[in-house]
């Protein structure tokens, strides 16, 4: 185990300098992506251990992985042995003495930690069910990308604020100083403990008219994510009144932005007509998983 290397794990335990380093760092990436560049992986093989589905953060790590210069090896929990029920301080154990660097998508947030821990080699949070450390950040940086800095602006999320990507928001906002508006019902709220130990400006309302009045940017996420399948009905119902729509973007500032993280279900957590009049950003925003996550990669091999 090496205690020296550098984890994305949380927003809940990035620093803020950290942050924004990673965020001054993506606009270059962006700008000279096909030029000849530094390639900071060369000579380095890092894993994507994936027990959760995925289209664009499998792909946006894959392709960024590679254009840094290393090798991107993908692993289904099907593939190797944690399918069949081998513990992951023992997967950790091996892999960490073969690979550079990994990028995990599951779902216990204890699962990425004990692999950092154990494998000793960078490790990158790519989902669990506590965060999702990596599309918050790409979306900070989409909305700087197009409205400037984000401290002191008002973000409004719809839908399940208790899910994963409502609570790194939260710790975003914490952590770079915008309010946060959460329109959840009662039971999709985040948890008072959690809103306690991020300190952040952070409302939540049963009326997302309320929530969105104002905003900067209103964002919104899937309804039954991955692992709550069987609450779907329940959730569908009690989440109707959140849908993402023109009615409520009418309440936003007049030149909101309005973002998705993907995949969208139109019609449920979206409307199509709104999805489609902010088809652009929504789809800037997926681009820029790539360019931000090589950001990532480079300051995790980074010598300081």
């Amino acid at each position: 185990m090496s205690s020296s290397a550098k984890h994305l794990l949380s927003l809940e335990r990035l620093a803020p300098e950290t942050m924004r380093r990673i965020l001054s760092a993506t606009p270059s990436l962006k700008r000279d992506r096909g030029r000849a560049g530094e390639r900071p992986l060369t000579g380095q093989t890092w894993a994507l251990v994936f027990s959760k589905s995925s289209t664009r953060t499998r792909v946006s790590f894959e392709v960024g992985i590679r254009e840094l210069g290393g090798q991107a090896l993908f692993l289904s929990a099907n593939d190797i042995q944690i399918g069949r029920g081998e513990s992951i301080k023992d997967t950790a154990r091996v892999l960490g003495r073969m690979i550079h660097g990994a990028v995990i998508r599951t779902y216990a947030q204890h699962d990425v930690e004990e692999f950092a821990f154990y494998a000793g080699v960078p490790t990158i949070n790519a989902l669990t069910d506590a965060e999702h450390p990596c599309q918050i950040l790409t979306d900070v940086f989409t909305f700087e990308e197009k409205r400037g800095p984000i401290a002191g602006r008002t973000v409004a999320f719809l839908g399940d604020g208790a899910c994963n990507v409502a609570t790194s928001w939260v710790w975003a906002a914490a952590k770079l100083g915008f309010a946060l508006h959460i329109a959840a019902p009662r039971p999709y709220q985040p948890s008072p403990d959690l809103l306690r130990r991020a300190g952040a400006q952070v409302r939540c309302f049963e009326d997302p008219t309320d929530a969105v009045t104002g905003a900067d940017l209103l964002y919104t996420d899937v309804w039954v994510s991955m692992g709550k399948e069987a609450e779907a009905t329940e959730r569908l119902n009690l989440l109707k009144q959140y849908q993402l729509n023109s009615r409520l973007v009418a309440h936003a500032k007049p030149n909101v932005l309005v973002m998705h993280c993907l995949p969208a279900y139109r019609g449920n957590e979206i409307d199509t007509a709104t999805f489609e009049a902010n088809a652009q950003t929504i789809f800037d925003e997926a681009e820029n998983r790539l360019h931000v996550q090589k950001a990532v990669l480079s300051w995790a091999v980074s010598p300081d």
